[in-house]
């Protein structure tokens, strides 16, 4: 098996690496499906350690390595970091204005717009403050799938070239690094979803759909790594720019409308330490 894969070309070890990785976002969106009903306190206190997870891989998962690759190719990274972040983030309020709402609701499950007190609520239809809310989740995850999917490409497309540091080892240990942090990032996605009043198997179908994004990016950044590693920089920084906006936006004022407020915060911080450990232990 190990032989088979290393005679393999490059893009191919790489789209099924990120195969990989793709499949352990599937695995951590599967929860969904291993309680037959969650209380809305569990719900809450997942929406913060999402928003945990987010804020860690914002910072270890993207920011981090654009500077450093920033740095490597002689850019400008201050320069660089600071127009990928707001771009990301813009991008998001952009998306936001589109789908403003003169009234917020609390969820869009039972007890939120157009259950009990919906008059009080505001005149917004709970189906669009679903959407909205679901897109912009969905959104800030993929778009921080890609750099990550193109990360691997590139490590198995740089093999070509024999550049210094580039091994095979390396590469795949990169893919199982960016893997086991996907794990926690389908769970991200799925459970905020079904706290929103999505059934289970299409919390499921978005969760892991947030990580297919990874096998296309990695095989395009292993076709085209020469050229793509000048755009990854950028790429990582737009990323963690709208992962950030999402949980200051939406998760973490969320997860802060429930009476155990200080609760829901200690699963922030706990989402955090688990994103971060993740991200330094496997580098």
């Amino acid at each position: 098996m190990i032989q088979w894969f290393c005679g393999l070309s490059h893009p191919a070890q790489a789209f099924l690496a990120t195969l990989f990785t793709w499949a352990l976002t599937a695995a951590g969106a599967a929860p969904v499906f291993l309680f037959r009903k969650f209380n809305q306190n569990v719900l809450d206190a997942m929406l913060g350690f999402a928003g945990g997870v987010m804020v860690a891989a914002s910072f270890w998962s993207l920011l981090s390595p654009a500077i450093e690759m920033a740095e490597t190719l002689q850019m400008v990274p201050w320069l660089v970091v600071l127009c990928g972040f707001l771009g990301g983030g813009l991008l998001l309020f952009a998306g936001d204005r589109l789908c403003s709402r003169p009234g917020r609701a609390r969820t869009c499950g039972k007890g939120g717009p157009g259950g009990p007190g919906a008059e009080n609520r505001g005149p917004v239809p709970a189906a669009l403050l679903c959407r909205k809310r679901s897109l912009m989740l969905v959104a800030s995850i993929t778009l921080h799938n890609i750099p990550e999917g193109m990360a691997v490409g590139v490590a198995f497309g740089s093999l070509a070239y024999d550049l210094e540091g580039a091994s095979l080892g390396a590469a795949c240990l990169l893919a199982l690094g960016i893997g086991l942090q996907n794990l926690p990032e389908g769970t991200a996605v799925s459970v905020p979803l079904l706290r929103e009043g999505m059934s289970r198997s299409k919390a499921f179908f978005i969760g892991q759909a947030s990580g297919f994004v990874e096998p296309i990016a990695g095989l395009l950044g292993a076709l085209l790594v020469l050229r793509l590693r000048f755009l990854l920089p950028f790429l990582l920084a737009f990323a963690a720019g709208a992962m950030i906006y999402v949980v200051v936006e939406e998760l973490i004022p969320e997860s802060q409308t429930n009476k155990n407020k200080d609760l829901m915060a200690l699963f922030t911080l706990i989402g955090f330490s688990v994103m971060m450990v993740l991200d330094v232990a496997l580098g």
